[in-house]
């Protein structure tokens, strides 16, 4: 499909920008990690109920219940605001990017329900079913059914999906689990906020556009396959904190050290030139004095380059920790699964404590 073109409604679908609404788009929208540690201060952590094997202790991607000795729920919901102006491309990103919590810890998809918001009397119906006929697409594609879900009127549009996967209890991949000498895998580019700000401010262009959209409306069934290699220890999606963020929280959850070579992160072409025009999503920002003090670049990095390892990813891909000697095999199997620019980027290290848990080298 030519993800170009707005889907049935042509270019009359976009006489009214989805992204005029939006006070930050895709997962952009998500309160500053700072924020977030202080809103779930008194949430708790510990629970006394042993089938949840996976709750928020360590800001996983979602919840897992054990229902019996080979089967686990997991469960998720994740919604945001528009990142394109496109209905139909929004519809499927969003869920998408919902489904992609169920892969990433290694799980199946059952079935959805869909998280609408919309201003009524602003947008069309039209559009609306634009929106809701993408996320229906993905969930087909996906193989599980939309089954339901639920609608407000609301001053954003908001879309997502409300989702249930399976995974054997054994087999949950957390983002918690990296061992020290494991090797780190990507499975897509980032440099996914960058770009979709360039759309916003026209600087962009149609291949540049093309590769984004590409990017941002795969689906990550891969992780469904990486769930059953024991060989692969900890997972993760990318998503609004970044590359960076993703790194931290793996290394805090495990106590580990992550050892990035920069260069070797798969990068969207146009994200390196225009993160030095200044086209920046003001979330990259605000991640990076999140957790700066965590974070170390060798080689004087340089500062607007760093930028593109804070910046919020959409439908981002997963972020493995391998065991070494599996990690040929693990990128081997991927791109047989057309992750074809998946890329061993770092390691895991013993912390001490005495440096930052993520540091970035050339």
């Amino acid at each position: 499909m030519d993800f170009q073109v707005a889907g049935k409604m042509g270019a009359a679908a976009l006489a009214v920008r989805l992204t005029q609404f939006s006070q930050g788009g895709g997962c952009g929208c998500k309160v500053e990690p700072e924020t977030l540690h202080a809103l779930l201060a008194n949430v708790p952590k510990k629970h006394s109920n042993k089938s949840l094997l996976v709750g928020i202790e360590n800001s996983d991607d979602a919840a897992v219940y054990q229902v019996n000795e080979h089967q686990a729920l997991v469960f998720t919901n994740d919604f945001f605001a528009p990142i394109v102006d496109d209905p139909y491309i929004y519809g499927r990103v969003a869920a998408a990017n919902a489904l992609s919590d169920v892969y990433a810890m290694g799980g199946d998809p059952l079935l959805a329900n869909a998280i609408l918001g919309y201003p009524v009397g602003k947008l069309t119906v039209e559009t609306v079913q634009e929106i809701m006929r993408g996320g229906t697409d993905v969930c087909h594609e996906a193989g599980i059914p939309l089954a339901g879900g639920h609608t407000i009127d609301n001053p954003q549009p908001i879309y997502g999906l409300a989702a249930v996967g399976m995974v054997h209890p054994d087999m949950v991949k957390t983002n918690a689990a990296s061992r020290v000498g494991d090797v780190l895998i990507i499975t897509r580019p980032i440099g996914i906020g960058i770009m979709t700000t360039a759309v916003k401010t026209g600087n962009l262009s149609p291949a540049g556009y093309a590769e984004l959209i590409d990017n941002i409306t795969t689906l990550n069934k891969v992780g469904s396959w990486l769930g059953k290699q024991r060989g692969v220890h900890a997972m993760t999606d990318i998503t609004g904190f970044g590359l960076a963020g993703h790194l931290l929280e793996m290394a805090k959850g495990a106590r580990v050290r992550m050892r990035i070579k920069a260069s070797a992160v798969p990068v969207m072409e146009e994200a390196w030139s225009l993160v030095v025009e200044g086209v920046v999503p003001t979330a990259a920002y605000r991640n990076m004095n999140g957790y700066a003090d965590s974070l170390s670049f060798d080689d004087e990095w340089n500062i607007d380059h760093q930028l593109v390892f804070t910046d919020p990813q959409t439908n981002g891909g997963l972020l493995i920790s391998v065991a070494a000697d599996q990690a040929d095999t693990i990128l081997a199997g991927l791109r047989e699964r057309g992750s074809l620019k998946a890329a061993v980027i770092g390691e895991v290290t013993a912390y001490t404590g005495t440096d930052a848990p993520v540091i970035f080298s050339r």
